[in-house]
């Protein structure tokens, strides 16, 4: 095992919530009678991350994450625990955080990088490289406060990865500014990573998480309820997220008896209610045979047996295709691709069939299906009824009759070469 690089043992945060702003100027006058009632955002967090580490924090908003990445950073006090960090913190935390919206963009760096514990000699050296990394221009000489949030992003993150920190904190950060920044500061994270690094990363997109972290930690109501992997916490995440979306009285928790003719664990099954059975998930080739290996850019057909238990006016079956770290590459259902499947009755046994052509690179790819009932729009539906990982694995070879190409998916270019006409 490594160094740590922090260390957080018993750690819990309160914070006095006051019903009328009034009360809390009754309670420093009289004092000895509370007024304010207790909210706790942090409860009994043991965390240990090792130096090098990057984790990813998921969960939803009010869970805890960012009071847990303020005390972390050093700005916000624990109520209770200890807190040992080692080496240099660099955070970016609520926008806005540690400039002074009075002074422009080069006094903040100047003052910005004194907090991240820079000497003026150093900040002094690496301007050029902030101001060239952030790229706004002459704005670098104007008030933050005249800064749109892209712009006002882009200086705090040149500022806080120019200090070459232990220790790099982003909090939804990165969900501010245009794709090419994001893309810029992507590389220089991975950067970092290489040159060892801690990273803690909160963010609300999946495809972050997978690609930058090697562990992921879900908060629930102020406590770690999962430390696994990215593909494990982000599947409980989004579980979660379609239950409570699901005001269905029928909702049910995992339970063993969930879809007894697919053979999968308990950690597959994200949603399942007691009004439908997915009886069978198989993969076809075009001669109808089942297959579980195919090469890149051979059509392949999905079928999802489906056994409605109740009476479902708008049902509608999806599915998804995922790469095996859990990230998704693609989702499709029927309310998307206008093609109803109608009104059930209690016990019909529907087959729903979706035949598509997998132009991947070669490795492992898992389906999971979905199952809801009335759609209100893209991935909006009135009830979730099913929702199941890991139902069906394919196994995509190479095409050694196509041409070579990189990346993740065969986009089939063709390519025109025009040369100047010669008089």
């Amino acid at each position: 095992m490594g160094e740590f690089a922090i260390h957080l043992q018993n750690i819990s945060k309160c914070f006095k919530r006051y019903d009328r702003p009034r009360d809390r100027l009754k309670e420093l006058l009289l004092p000895g009678k509370s007024r304010a009632s207790e909210f706790w955002a942090l409860r009994d967090i043991h965390l240990e991350i090792e130096a090098g580490e990057t984790i990813g924090i998921v969960g939803e908003n009010g869970a805890g994450k960012s009071t847990l990445l303020q005390i972390i950073a050093g700005t916000l006090t624990p109520t209770t625990g200890t807190v040992k960090v080692s080496g240099r913190v660099s955070a970016l935390l609520e926008l806005g955080s540690g400039f002074n919206p009075e002074f422009t963009g080069r006094q903040n760096v100047f003052f910005n990088g004194r907090l991240l514990g820079l000497s003026q000699q150093e900040i002094r050296s690496k301007f050029d490289d902030i101001a060239a990394f952030a790229d706004i221009g002459d704005f670098i000489d104007q008030p933050v406060k005249i800064y749109s949030s892209g712009m006002f992003i882009r200086l705090a993150f040149a500022v806080a990865v120019s200090s070459d920190p232990d220790i790099l904190i982003v909090d939804e950060a990165l969900a501010v500014g245009d794709v090419y920044f994001q893309q810029k500061c992507f590389e220089r994270i991975r950067a970092l990573q290489r040159s060892g690094t801690t990273l803690l990363f909160v963010s609300h997109d999946p495809g972050s998480i997978y690609n930058l972290c090697d562990t992921a930690i879900l908060f629930e109501s102020g406590h770690i309820v999962l430390k696994s992997t990215p593909r494990q916490v982000l599947d409980r995440y989004e579980a979660n997220l379609i239950k409570q979306r699901d005001a269905h009285p029928n909702a049910l928790a995992i339970q063993n008896s969930t879809n007894e003719l697919i053979e999968t664990s308990l950690e597959d099954v994200a949603v399942v209610t007691s009004d439908v059975k997915i009886q069978f998930v198989e993969l076809r080739d075009d001669d109808g045979q089942k297959v579980d290996t195919i090469v890149s850019d051979q059509w392949v057909e999905i079928c999802v047996g489906v056994l409605f238990l109740q009476d479902f006016s708008d049902p509608i079956v999806g599915f998804k295709i995922r790469d095996k770290t859990g990230a998704t590459l693609f989702v499709n259902h029927t309310y998307n691709m206008n093609q109803p499947i109608g009104q059930v009755s209690q016990n019909t046994p529907i087959t729903v069939r979706f035949r598509l052509r997998v132009p991947l690179i070669e490795g492992t790819y898992t389906v999971t299906i979905g199952v809801a009932d009335g759609g209100f729009g893209e991935g909006q539906f009135k009830r979730a009824l099913a929702y199941v990982h890991n139902t069906a694995v394919l196994q995509v070879l190479k095409n050694k009759a196509a041409m070579n190409w990189g990346g993740i998916i065969n986009l089939n270019p063709t390519v025109t070469i025009d040369r100047p006409s010669h008089a």
